[in-house]
């Protein structure tokens, strides 16, 4: 079983802001895909599913971020799952804005949420989707990863939308290695 993790913070007053991108992509993924609904249980909204005749755990920690990593943690003993079956998708302030980065482990880069992760499931050998989110060196680091994304922002992200779907779509299909190989080199305001 596959396990993809959004990453971001419960309530409406975090929808479209930075830190919750992961929740932002997830979502879009299972709607454009008809994959079904989400459910509540140990404090996460999670979908269990086929798909691609894969099985598949969509999970959205309720936690809040620095918090990700005991919710992870829960459904990975509960559903028996292989840290190297984990995609935890997430913002980083490193990337530009219409940019990403596949990375198969390591450590966590500053990102509190994957440092949760890494610290709860005692190992960094998952997989990650970096979405950028850039950053503002005029802003607290905190303030801005809450802040909501400005309208030429969401424009940006709108246009790529198709090019997460398709990568999405492939990582069920083709090895991480080679998923690595044919989207890390590539733009996403392409």
């Amino acid at each position: 079983m596959k396990l993809i993790v959004g990453l971001g913070n419960p309530g409406k007053e975090y929808e479209n802001t930075r830190h919750n991108i992961g929740f932002r992509y997830l979502d879009l993924f299972v709607k454009e895909n008809n994959l079904g609904n989400f459910k509540e249980k140990f404090n996460a909204l999670y979908l269990k599913t086929t798909y691609n005749n894969t099985d598949v755990l969509f999970l959205k920690p309720l936690s809040y971020m620095n918090l990700s990593g005991e919710v992870v943690l829960k459904f990975v003993n509960y559903y028996k799952i292989k840290i190297e079956d984990i995609l935890v998708i997430h913002d980083d302030l490193d990337i530009p804005l219409g940019k990403f980065k596949l990375k198969e482990n390591g450590r966590s880069g500053g990102h509190n949420g994957i440092q949760n992760i890494i610290d709860n499931l005692k190992d960094n050998n998952f997989k990650r989707l970096k979405i950028g989110i850039s950053k503002n060196k005029e802003i607290d680091t905190k303030d801005y990863v809450l802040g909501h994304f400005s309208k030429e922002e969401n424009e940006i992200l709108l246009n790529i939308n198709s090019l997460i779907l398709n990568l999405l779509n492939d990582y069920f299909q083709i090895s991480f290695d080679a998923l690595m190989g044919k989207y890390n080199r590539r733009d996403l305001s392409e």
